[in-house]
This record gives C-alpha cells, sequence and structure tokens, in this order.
C-alpha cells in the first residue's frame, strides 16, 4: 500500500516538530526514517499511523486521505500495525495471548491458526505459553512484530524496533525480522536513529533534522551524493575542505574535486572521507604529521595535521599497510595521497548547522500508553 505524506505540519503549542514535510512511500517498500534526537521522525511516524493529527497537511494511504483539514481516520481504522521501541507486551498475558489481543474474538479457531503459523515462522512456537518476562530481548521484539502482523495489517511502522538489543543480537533479529517482513510484502516503515542501520536495510532512506525532510532517496544515492554538509557529515566522519566553485570544479590544497553540483561561482566544501585518503609509499606534495590514531579493528583512523588545511584529515589506515606502524606515532612525517574521485561537494550555503534540539518531539507518558493500547 503506497503511502503519500503531504506537507505535513505538526505543533505542539509554540514547538514544531515538523514543518512541511512531504513523503512518498512505495507500496510493498522499506523505508528508513533517519535522524539524530528530535529531529521530527517519531512524530512523522505517529502521524502516518493516526495517533497524532497533524496540524496541516494530508496524509494518504493507497490515494484515500485519512488525514487532512477535515479528515481524521482513527489508528483502528487504518489497517497499520505498529511495533514499540519498547515492545509493549502486556506482562499478565502469555505469548500466544499477546499475539491473539488485537484479532477478533468471534473467530477463535481462525485466530488461533494465524497466532500459531506466526508463532512458528518466527520461531517462537515453543514459547506460546510463556510470559514476557521470562523471554530474551530478541524473544520480545518478535513477539512484538507477530502480534503487529497478525491482524495482516496494509502497513507495518517500527520506531526503533532494535534499539533495546545488544550488538550481537541486533543484527541477527534484525536479519530475520526483516527478511520475513520482505516475504509479507507489506509497506514498511522504520525510525532509526543510526545511519549504519538505514543504509543496511532500507530501499529507501528519507533523513530529517530539526523537523524538516534533508533529502530522500536509496542509501547508495544519500551516501554518496548527500544533499548537504549535514548530510555528508551524519553517514561519515568527514574533513571539510572550503572553496569557490569554477567551471564545475572545486581548487583545493589537496586536489580538484568535481563541483558540477555547485552553481559556478559559488562557495563550495569538498567533503573528504577516510576511505579518499591514504599514506602514501614514498613522498609526495602532501605532507603531514600524525596527530592521534583509534584503533578501529581492521583499519585505523589515523589524523593527520596538514599545513593550510584548517583541520586534520582522517586516513584509514589498514594494518597490512607498510606505513601502518609509523603512522600510528603522534608526530610522525607522512605523506597523503588523495583520491578525488566520488568526493561529494556541497554547497557551502548548505553548511550551516543549527543546534540539536533541546525539547523532543515526544508527547507526554500518558498519551504514549494510550497509543500502545490501541495498537495492541
Amino acid at each position: 500500500m503506497a503511502i503519500t505524506v503531504s506537507d505535513i505540519t505538526k505543533r505542539f503549542g509554540d514547538f514544531v516538530a515538523l514543518e512541511d514535510v512531504h513523503l512518498e512511500v512505495a507500496g510493498g517498500s522499506l523505508t528508513a526514517l533517519l535522524g539524530p534526537s528530535g529531529s521530527g521522525k517519531s512524530t512523522l511516524l505517529r502521524a502516518v499511523a493516526g495517533i497524532d493529527r497533524p496540524t496541516s497537511g494530508r496524509i494518504l494511504i493507497d490515494a484515500i486521505e485519512v488525514a487532512g483539514e477535515h479528515t481524521h481516520v482513527e489508528p483502528e481504522h487504518r489497517q497499520v500495525g505498529m511495533v514499540f521501541q519498547d515492545y509493549a507486551l502486556f506482562p499478565h498475558l502469555t505469548v500466544a495471548a499477546n499475539v491473539a489481543f488485537g484479532l477478533p474474538k468471534h473467530g477463535a479457531r481462525g485466530s488461533g491458526q494465524t497466532v500459531g503459523m506466526l508463532l512458528e515462522r518466527l520461531g517462537l512456537g515453543r514459547l506460546a505459553a510463556s510470559y514476557p518476562h521470562r523471554l530474551s530481548g530478541g524473544e520480545r521484539q518478535r513477539v512484538a512484530l507477530a502480534r503487529a502482523m497478525a491482524p495482516q495489517p496494509r502497513i507495518l511502522l517500527m520506531d526503533e524496533p532494535f534499539s533495546s538489543l545488544d550488538s550481537r543480537l541486533r543484527d541477527d533479529v534484525r536479519r530475520h525480522t526483516l527478511d520475513f517482513v520482505r516475504e509479507s510484502g507489506t509497506t514498511t516503515i522504520i525510525v532509526t536513529h543510526d545511519p549504519d542501520e538505514a543504509l543496511r536495510i532500507a530501499d529507501r532512506i528519507a533523513l530529517l533534522h530539526e523537523g524538516r525532510l534533508v533529502q530522500i532517496g536509496p542509501p547508495e544515492e544519500l551516501y554518496a551524493r548527500p544533499a548537504t554538509l549535514f548530510a555528508a557529515r551524519f553517514f561519515s566522519d568527514i574533513t571539510p575542505l572550503m572553496g569557490a566553485a569554477s567551471d564545475g570544479v572545486l581548487a583545493t590544497r589537496l586536489g580538484r574535486f568535481d563541483a558540477r553540483r555547485v552553481a559556478a561561482g559559488g562557495a563550495a566544501i569538498a567533503c573528504l572521507r577516510p576511505q579518499h585518503l591514504r599514506l602514501a609509499d614514498r613522498p609526495t606534495g602532501i605532507e603531514g604529521r600524525v596527530v592521534s590514531a583509534e584503533f578501529r579493528g581492521d583499519c585505523s583512523h589515523v589524523r593527520v595535521a596538514i599545513e593550510g588545511v584548517e583541520a586534520p584529515v582522517t586516513v584509514c589506515v589498514h594494518q597490512r599497510n607498510p606505513r601502518g606502524s609509523l603512522a600510528l606515532q603522534a608526530g610522525a612525517r607522512v605523506h597523503v595521497e588523495v583520491d578525488t574521485d566520488g568526493v561529494p561537494v556541497v554547497a557551502a550555503g548548505d553548511a550551516v548547522m543549527a543546534p540539536a534540539r533541546a525539547v523532543e518531539d515526544e508527547k507526554d507518558h500518558k498519551e504514549s500508553i494510550d497509543a500502545k493500547q490501541r495498537f495492541a
């Protein structure tokens, strides 16, 4: 089922949580709403669910308006399933009863078959009679997913569903969950603050900041062609190099970069990532001194100060690099090579980043509990 979010604005008093957000979600796809805390992503998810009513704008599900100036379809009539960050399971009900909670009571036999099928499919069959407090975090997450999917929703909304799991468990649970969701063909929107997670799982990423949609597109596009400095920084460490674009080229101390996306004569910033730089095997024209190094497993991120460059650049040094041992010594003299291909260049006018919001885009605790009960 396709979703259209058209120019949505949401205010809580004087606080603007969302401002003129437009979003298209294709039927059967998986879209990640990505951004830092307070960016508006959970508010947008709740607006699609029907928990929050937008201040202005429209939301359509399969071209039918469910939210607008004179329209508000309640959550239970949108055929939307929702998985909350803390899963919101009923502690006094068994796993099977939790999953069956939202199913029609008059079709007990059919409901029982649905519950049994879902539990088996998600590897929970042996836990049907268990209670939530006896489950692991991954098991509780799968129970919450089964409960959301039991009524066969047209749309599945997931709010930070994997954030409470430890890193070793997270990848495994996420993989099995998303395999199940994709097999069902359900249109899915997942809220996350983790750019690595969004890059791994999504067909499209909608990046939000300060209540506005910064950029939307396939993961490869947002990573390789960020629209702003904020977008570039959100996905990886970068060293910004400023200059003026001329004839589609940005000339800097560290090389010339493709700036055809920036207006001629405009101020521009090249966003160097660690993989764009390497330590040279022999002296080059770019000399620097090691400031520090951070071990990251198969490579180390080495910060190198270069004359004429305001901030140290970060170089990814693989341990097999013959100069790796030298590069890790603070104060060592090194030479840097730059691969200018694929370095994102953004307009400097997009570089200003407002400080993170002090106020979260959340309503009070009671409203949150009420919402979870409506989707239980």
